[in-house]
């Protein structure tokens, strides 16, 4: 069920009659009825996933108690490497074993069977990424002893299923969300607006920029061979754009929605456009990502030799590797995260010895040098995500240096799409210092002014939504 669909149309305002009016004022009958709710909005894509999602609930829950429950330090150890081995061992049948079996294949030039394992022909089920980061970072930082475990099943199954942000984030750390299900939620007008705010930003985002967007970037992608390195380039751009809209549309939509509900999600996206550095990219793109790497991959690595910087700079390149194989896998998002890390190692090395001023320092590079640079950094990245391998990619950057003359430009450059997207940078540029374009806007603006604005943004999603199409990160 997408969020930009007919049936979430019905879907939405169903579930929040029934949490408000027969959930009203009990917070268990609220739970249920969310549990119920995310249940059938996640066994909607296929019912059968619904049996893992439980089990990986379940068995993290049960772990949060053993790990807690005991002093001994090897039962322990016992419970925690039992929940990473079944979150990662599930992430890795479903994600990621067809790939390494294939290419162990092909390193020994062997025919299926001949090594005794063969390709299994399984689905990628939705949301499966984020669940499974979510619910192990649950039980290390039990083990950790950041967190107490909950005893409350209902709970639990809810922080793990909560259907806003369950098949594409925010990823949420239990510290932040678990405890807001043991809270009394009160119906409030200023959330049910500041929510519905966030979903028409969201909206404007995915079904006016990344759905238009998306047709450039099909055709080009589709046939680099018939077009020029600007135009190549400028499809690379609009792919960024579109992933943007995509993804931190979908975001709006989540955190709005959870807000509707009396939730608080975490923001996800802070203008990465307007990053200065790969370093600063990676603190305003897909944020919850980037905090989870940093927390259980990062921070452990260096926190043995923090002042070592062979160590930080194997830390920096690892996580970013990782961070690449986490969108899929695939060469292209290996390579497209070793060079992320290999250009965030550069940035944060010094000039020279004894100096602390490195590449990106803001007294050296001036921060409209800075925010181009980064531009077309990742703009040269996406063709790497977006290429359906190293080949492909490799073909693409060679016509994109050859200079090859682009005289099917013109017909990309689409006039509307261009006022759109000028809007939407406007708007959060001008806004950047609020949560989203809309929020808190009647502290600023009067109410004929704002209803004019809202009808305005309804108008251009009606009236200039390019086709439908999945949100991008449901393959991740």
């Amino acid at each position: 069920m997408l969020f930009n669909s007919f049936a979430f149309g019905i879907f939405l305002p169903t579930t929040l009659l029934l949490y408000w009016v027969v959930g009203f004022n009990r917070i268990k009958w609220q739970n249920l009825i969310l549990l119920a709710a995310s249940y059938l909005f996640y066994g909607l894509w296929d019912w059968r996933f619904l049996f893992l999602i439980i089990a990986s609930s379940l068995v993290d829950y049960v772990a949060g108690i053993a790990i807690a429950g005991t002093d001994d330090r090897t039962k322990r150890k016992i419970y925690i490497y039992s929940s990473v081995f079944w979150n990662l061992g599930v992430l890795f049948l479903f994600k990621y074993y067809n790939f390494f079996i294939d290419e162990f294949a092909t390193l020994f030039s062997l025919q299926d069977g001949e090594y005794g394992f063969s390709s299994l022909n399984l689905i990628l089920p939705v949301g499966l990424s984020f669940y499974t980061f979510q619910t192990m970072s649950y039980t290390i930082d039990v083990y950790k002893e950041r967190i107490s475990p909950t005893k409350n099943i209902l709970n639990f199954l809810c922080y793990v299923s909560f259907f806003p942000q369950l098949v594409a984030g925010p990823i949420e750390k239990a510290a932040d969300l678990l405890p807001q299900f043991n809270s009394k939620r009160k119906f409030q007008v200023e959330n049910v607006k500041e929510g519905l705010r966030q979903i028409l930003w969201g909206l404007f985002k995915k079904m006016v920029i990344a759905d238009n967007a998306a047709r450039i970037v099909t055709l080009v992608f589709a046939g680099p061979e018939e077009y020029g390195s600007l135009t190549l380039l400028f499809g690379a751009l609009m792919f960024f754009f579109q992933i943007y809209g995509d993804f931190s549309g979908y975001s709006d939509i989540a955190i709005g929605t959870a807000r509707l509900f009396g939730f608080k999600l975490s923001k996800n996206f802070n203008i990465p456009y307007l990053a200065r550095s790969s370093t600063e990219f990676w603190q305003r793109w897909h944020i919850t990502l980037t905090r989870f790497f940093n927390d259980y991959v990062y921070f452990p690595i260096i926190s043995k030799n923090i002042r070592s910087t062979a160590r930080r700079n194997y830390a920096i390149f690892l996580t970013m590797v990782l961070i690449g194989l986490w969108h899929g896998a695939n060469w292209t998002f290996i390579l497209f995260g070793g060079l992320q890390g290999l250009l965030i190692i550069l940035e944060r090395t010094p000039l020279s010895k004894g100096r602390k001023s490195s590449l990106f320092h803001k007294n050296l590079v001036p921060r409209p040098i800075g925010i181009l640079l980064t531009l077309v950094f990742i703009t040269a990245s996406c063709v790497l995500f977006r290429s359906q391998n190293i080949a492909e990619a490799g073909y693409i950057f060679e016509r994109i240096f050859s200079f090859i003359p682009s005289e099917n430009l013109g017909k990309f450059l689409n006039k509307r799409l261009l006022v759109l997207l000028f809007i939407l940078i406007v708007c959060e540029i001008f806004t950047r210092k609020k949560d989203f374009p809309f929020s808190q806007i009647d502290t600023y603006l009067s109410r004929p002014i704002r209803w004019i604005i809202y009808y305005a943004f309804i108008y251009i999603i009606i009236r200039y939504a390019g086709p439908s199409e999945n949100f991008i990160y449901f393959q991740f």
